[in-house]
């Protein structure tokens, strides 16, 4: 076990004492809600987990080394970031093809640039969601406030990566 799980595990059995000191009924409520919650989620693994593996099976090999090299410089941390932004969906759907973009070579900033664009931008999430609820003026200033962010943080990266050689080794 990674010591994220272990961490993870841990944080759970705590929440899960805190919730029993509140009382039996408490403590059951959350177990039955966090069944419904598997259950929900469960079906969006099994489609998500197939979907991503062939999508990162699509993407050229040489787009890692090449376009998003460690010597891409800053180009590359752009077409992370906006790359990064077209990403659709959830995690389940992201971080294998970033996993994918890891295996080709992708650098390390550069890898950071994409996920942080499609963490900030998402585009995906401005159609389905911003536009009808929020409306095209705030899309506008959301996305010149925070277009940037995605590539300061790859710059960042670049600065911080020395400092932790194997940041990008996978546990």
């Amino acid at each position: 076990m990674t010591p994220g799980q272990i961490l993870l595990i841990a944080v759970a059995l705590i929440a899960f004492g805190l919730t029993l000191r509140r009382g039996l009924p408490t403590a059951q409520r959350a177990l039955r809600e966090t069944g419904q919650t598997v259950v929900r989620v469960l079906p969006l693994l099994a489609l998500a987990l197939p979907m991503a593996a062939f999508l990162a099976e699509l993407i050229p090999a040489d787009i890692g080394s090449g376009l998003l090299g460690p010597e891409s410089g800053l180009t590359g941390l752009v077409i992370a970031s906006f790359a990064g932004g077209f990403i659709p969906g959830g995690p389940f759907v992201s971080f294998p093809l970033v996993l994918t973009f890891i295996k080709a070579g992708a650098g390390g900033p550069q890898v950071v640039a994409l996920v942080s664009g499609w963490a900030i931008l998402g585009f995906h999430r401005v159609i389905a969601w911003e536009w009808p609820v929020l409306g095209p003026r705030f899309i506008l200033i959301r996305l010149i406030a925070s277009i940037a962010l995605p590539v300061l943080a790859g710059l960042l990266a670049e600065l911080l990566l020395p400092s932790f050689p194997h940041a990008l080794a996978r546990p």
